[in-house]
């Protein structure tokens, strides 16, 4: 009985109160640290957090320095001009975009992300300069635009005032050809018989056995536009068939008149010095002429510049 004493009975008293606050203060460190515990867990979740979103963040800034850069590079190409330095930028922002989006999967560190915002600063100043020199270019190239189309204006009023002169030269040459055309004046057919006697007719009309050569005389008028130069006069001896006398033998050949060929009889050369020279053409058919009205035409320098008929009975 005497282990029940009051003494006894106080020293419990204590002991449980000692234990109880024991306890309590146990349970409350235990609290204390889940705290701490969660309070941690909900901070490295917020670490976590933080770092992705500036992953995804980063991310985004080289997908933008990307697609600036390509924006130049195609901007460069509409102007003609190549940039390979342009070409090796995008190719180490793509193994960078490469790199970052690996780090979805691993750890992102502090080191990491200091790493890539450095090197996107400088990307996006390249890039501002980049753009610079490309505002430049394109500025002299408007420049250079303007000067090129005035110059197409001026080139195109020069080559129009050229073509008008040389439509007006050409136009002056011929009024120059045509007034420097000779003209034959009092053209006459006479003929020459077997004993060499010429006989000339009124009215151009010969007895056709009697003729053993034709003689043809005829002045040029006087012209002050012709050079005086040395010049050819063709004559054509046109038949009664419509066709004119040719033999090579007897000195014919062709010459041209407004581009096409044509057969003449005879030809003579002389010098022009307009004084009125007397020309003439006998010619020696060598042959029995036919019956008919024949037809004798004078050209030099492309025209026409005399013509008569004669009848052979």
């Amino acid at each position: 009985m005497s282990a029940n004493t009051p003494e006894t009975r106080s020293n419990r008293k204590l002991l449980i109160g000692g234990l109880l606050v024991v306890l309590i203060s146990i349970n409350g460190i235990l609290i204390y640290m889940n705290y701490q515990k969660k309070e941690k867990t909900e901070e490295q979740a917020e670490i976590i957090n933080v770092k992705n979103s500036e992953l995804e963040n980063q991310i985004k800034v080289y997908e933008a320095l990307k697609a600036d850069f390509e924006r130049q590079s195609q901007e460069l190409s509409a102007m003609g001009l190549e940039n390979d330095s342009l070409e090796s930028q995008i190719a180490t922002i793509t193994a960078d975009l490469e790199e970052l989006r690996g780090f979805r999967k691993r750890s992102y560190s502090l080191a990491d992300q200091r790493r890539f915002r450095d090197r996107a600063s400088a990307f996006e100043k390249q890039l501002q300069e980049k753009d610079q020199e490309i505002a430049r270019l394109k500025q002299d190239n408007e420049v250079l635009f303007t000067e090129n189309t005035d110059l197409k204006t001026t080139q195109t009023r020069l080559s129009d005032s050229l073509t008008t002169m040389r439509s007006t030269n050409e136009e002056l040459s011929q009024q120059v050809r045509v007034a420097s055309k000779l003209e034959a004046h009092g053209l006459n057919v006479n003929i020459i018989n077997q004993r060499g006697k010429e006989k000339e007719d009124d009215d151009n009309e010969f007895r056709a056995k009697r003729v053993d050569k034709l003689r043809i005389d005829f002045t040029l008028a006087k012209n002050d536009v012709a050079k005086k130069e040395p010049k050819t006069v063709y004559m054509r001896m046109i038949e009664p068939d419509g066709a004119a006398l040719y033999n090579l033998s007897t000195g014919s050949g062709t010459f041209q008149v407004d581009g096409e060929d044509m057969y003449y009889t005879a030809k003579r050369d002389f010098v022009f010095d307009n004084t009125q020279q007397a020309l003439s053409f006998t010619y020696d058919k060598n042959a029995e002429y036919k019956k008919g009205q024949h037809t004798v035409e004078l050209y030099a320098d492309g025209f026409l510049i005399g013509k008569a008929t004669f009848v052979l009975k």
